[in-house]
C-alpha cells in the first residue's frame, strides 16, 4: 500500500499489511526486510502485561495464556492478483467459516484474484471474499472446510479504557502466530489511511495501543486479558524519512464498528452507509478573517435533490456547527455517515451572506 500523509506534524498512517515477495513495509518503505517463512510461529516475550483498570488498580495478564486460547482462531491470509501479492491476518467470527480482516489485505484479489488462508496448525484453504467495506477499511471471507473452526469470543469495544492491557496476535512479515502485548494509549481516534481510487478510508473511533503493530498484522486480532476481540489492527504511525516497522503507535479499529460490518456483509454482501449529499472544504483562519466569513467548512458542492439540498443548504454556505459542535474539518461528516444509518438526522449551524440558520439534514442511503 502507498503511504498516507496527513498532516499535522509530518504524521504517516500506513495499512499494515505487507506487500510482495520482499514483505516491504508500505508498499517501498524499509526494502531491506527479508522474507520470511509463513509457518513460522513465535511465543510470547514475556507471559504476562501489566496494566491500568477502570477502578484505577493494576491488573496483571497473562500473555500466555491468552495467546494459547487466540491463536487458534487467527488466520494468514494470502492474496493475489493482476497486481501483485500480498499477506495480511484475519480472525473467525462466526461458525460457517466466515473471517474478518481487513480490506486493503485483500482488495488486490478483488477483481479476479484468489485468496489462500492458513490456520494455527498450517492447513490450508482456498476462501472467497463475502465482501468488502472500503470506507471502513473491513471485509469477510469465506472458507469451506470440514476443520473445525474455533471461533474467536467477540468482546466490546465500549467497556475498553485506556491503560487496559492489549494483546495482538497475527502474521506480520507472515510469521505466523505472532504475539504482542502492550497496553491501550488512547480511544476515539479519527485515523484516515489510503483507500482505493485515490480516496481515503477513515479508521473511526480507533483504539490506539503501543502493542507491536508491523505489516502483516492487518485484519489480525487485539484482544483483551480475557481473550475477547477488542479491535482489528489495521494501521500504524511511522516517523517521515525513516524505515517503517512499529514505532509502538498502532491503530485498530474498535470491535462493535467491525462487527456491524461484518454482520451487514454477511447479510447482504455489501454495506450501505448513510451520506450528506455535499463537499465541503474547511476555510483555515487567515482565509475566514480576509474573506470576512466565519470559520467551518464552504460548501462547494451540493448533490441536488440529496439530503443536504432537500435540507435546505446551498454551495456557499459555510457550515459552522455540526450537532452543536465547531465544524472544524471534513472528517467529523464522514464520521456520522459511516456509524450513523439513513434516515437519522443531523443538525447543521451555517451560515450565508453574513445571516446564521439551522437545517436538519435527513441523512440518505449512498447511491
Amino acid at each position: 500500500m502507498s503511504e498516507a500523509k496527513h498532516g499535522r506534524g509530518g504524521r504517516r498512517w500506513l495499512p499494515w499489511a505487507a506487500l510482495g515477495a520482499a514483505l516491504a513495509v508500505g508498499g517501498g518503505l524499509g526494502a531491506g526486510i527479508a522474507s520470511a517463512a509463513n509457518s513460522s510461529t513465535s511465543t510470547p516475550a514475556a507471559n504476562t502485561t501489566t496494566s491500568g483498570s477502570s477502578s484505577g488498580q493494576v491488573s496483571v495478564c497473562n500473555v500466555t495464556s491468552v495467546a494459547n486460547q487466540v491463536i487458534p482462531s487467527v488466520v494468514t491470509i494470502s492474496a493475489r492478483g493482476a497486481e501483485g501479492a500480498g499477506t495480511g491476518s484475519g480472525e473467525v467470527i462466526k461458525s460457517g467459516g466466515y473471517i474478518l480482516t481487513n480490506n486493503h489485505v485483500i482488495a488486490i484479489a478483488a477483481n479476479g484474484g484468489s485468496v489462500e488462508v492458513q490456520f494455527a496448525d498450517g492447513q490450508t484453504a482456498p476462501a472467497t471474499i463475502v465482501g468488502r467495506d472500503p470506507q471502513t477499511d473491513l471485509a469477510v471471507l469465506k472458507v469451506d472446510t470440514s476443520a473445525k473452526l474455533k471461533v474467536i469470543a467477540i468482546g466490546s469495544s465500549s467497556s475498553v479504557v485506556v491503560g487496559q492491557a492489549a494483546v495482538v496476535i497475527g502474521a506480520p512479515l507472515g510469521l505466523s502466530g505472532t504475539v504482542t502485548s502492550g497496553i491501550v494509549s488512547a480511544l476515539d481516534r479519527s485515523v484516515q489511511v489510503p483507500g482505493e481510487d485515490n480516496s481515503a478510508a477513515l479508521l473511526v473511533g480507533a483504539i490506539q495501543t503501543d502493542a507491536a503493530i508491523n505489516p502483516g498484522n492487518s485484519g489480525g486480532s487485539m484482544v483483551n486479558c480475557s481473550g475477547q476481540l477488542i479491535g482489528v489492527p489495521t494501521a500504524g504511525a511511522a516517523v517521515p524519512n525513516s524505515p517503517g516497522g512499529s514505532i509502538g503507535l498502532g491503530f485498530a479499529i474498535p470491535v462493535n464498528l467491525a462487527m456491524t460490518i461484518a454482520d451487514e456483509i454477511i447479510s447482504t454482501g455489501s454495506v450501505t452507509h448513510a451520506y450528506f449529499g455535499l463537499g465541503a472544504v474547511p476555510i483555515p483562519p487567515s482565509a475566514a478573517a480576509q474573506a470576512g466569513v466565519p470559520e467551518g467548512l464552504y460548501v462547494q458542492t451540493v448533490t441536488p435533490g440529496g439530503p443536504a439540498a432537500t435540507a435546505g443548504l446551498r454551495m456557499g454556505d459555510v457550515i459552522t456547527k455540526i450537532n452543536g459542535q465547531p465544524a472544524t474539518g471534513t472528517v467529523q461528516l464522514q464520521e456520522l455517515a459511516l456509524t450513523m444509518k439513513p434516515g437519522a438526522t443531523v443538525q447543521l449551524e451555517y451560515s450565508r451572506g453574513g445571516q446564521s440558520a439551522t437545517a436538519t439534514v435527513t441523512l440518505g442511503a449512498e447511491p
